[in-house]
């Protein structure tokens, strides 16, 4: 895990050295980084979906969320050129923790210690008009899958409770566990 962690600064760091370096490449570098984690971002009509490379970070560990949060910023800025997306006035965001089944369940954390907010924040700057709880209701779930990784949904609050019952029946979750 500390080499992980560690492996997790090292390429920020490296991040930041090399747009330090070329600060007209910045753009075209995170844009690569996006594409080489595999950050997708998908839409159906007024339901995102925003697909994450692994598990968020423990935000106990201090593990800089830039990895992420910089190459998601580039991502959103590059759909936003081909894609429409809409502003939400009222809207849910869902936290998708999908862990693989294969793997340890001690390691399911609490999603009070996962770091959301920069993330939220970022999507929030692109696709909402406000992301206080006034306007924005958040749900978080974990879910079994064949990898690791998180998905964001964004929706209309109207659409919430159906695209939840849906979601209920297409998904393996860990309370399915005998």
């Amino acid at each position: 895990m500390n080499a992980a962690l560690r492996a997790e600064r090292i390429a920020c760091q490296m991040r930041n050295l090399v747009c330090l370096a070329a600060p007209e490449k910045r753009g075209g570098y995170l844009m690569e980084a996006a594409d080489a984690q595999g950050i997708a971002i998908c839409q159906d009509e007024d339901l995102i979906s925003i697909t994450l490379p692994g598990l968020l970070p423990k935000r106990k560990q201090h593990v800089n969320a830039a990895f992420l949060h910089e190459p998601l910023n580039y991502a959103l800025q590059n759909y936003l050129t081909v894609h429409s997306l809409p502003l939400y006035r009222e809207c849910v965001v869902c936290f998708s923790q999908i862990y693989d089944r294969n793997g340890p369940f001690d390691r399911i954390r609490d999603y009070d210690n996962l770091e959301f907010k920069q993330l939220l924040d970022t999507i929030a700057s692109y696709i909402m008009v406000d992301d206080s709880g006034l306007y924005c209701d958040s749900y978080h779930t974990t879910e079994l899958g064949d990898t690791d990784h998180t998905v964001i949904y964004v929706m209309g609050k109207s659409r919430f409770p159906q695209w939840l019952k849906g979601r209920k029946n297409e998904i393996e979750t860990i309370s399915e566990i005998s």
